[in-house]
């Protein structure tokens, strides 16, 4: 990842999340909720939350 993607990034993680540990929170809620995702278990807007980072993770890496 150039410099330059790095920093895209981080505004990214910082526009979106707030710190980067807001955004670590939330894919170790996204682990979580791969081990035990049962219906009614977790709130469906935490489910979305976490497909969003994990989309916004994704992406970041693939520019």
């Amino acid at each position: 990842m150039s410099n330059q993607s790095q920093v895209d990034f981080l505004e990214q993680v910082q526009d979106s999340y707030g710190s980067t540990q807001e955004l670590a929170n939330m894919l170790d809620m996204g682990v979580e909720m791969l081990f035990y995702l049962e219906e009614n278990t977790f709130h469906k807007q935490d489910v979305q939350n976490v497909v969003t980072a994990l989309r916004a993770v994704t992406t970041a890496l693939r520019k």
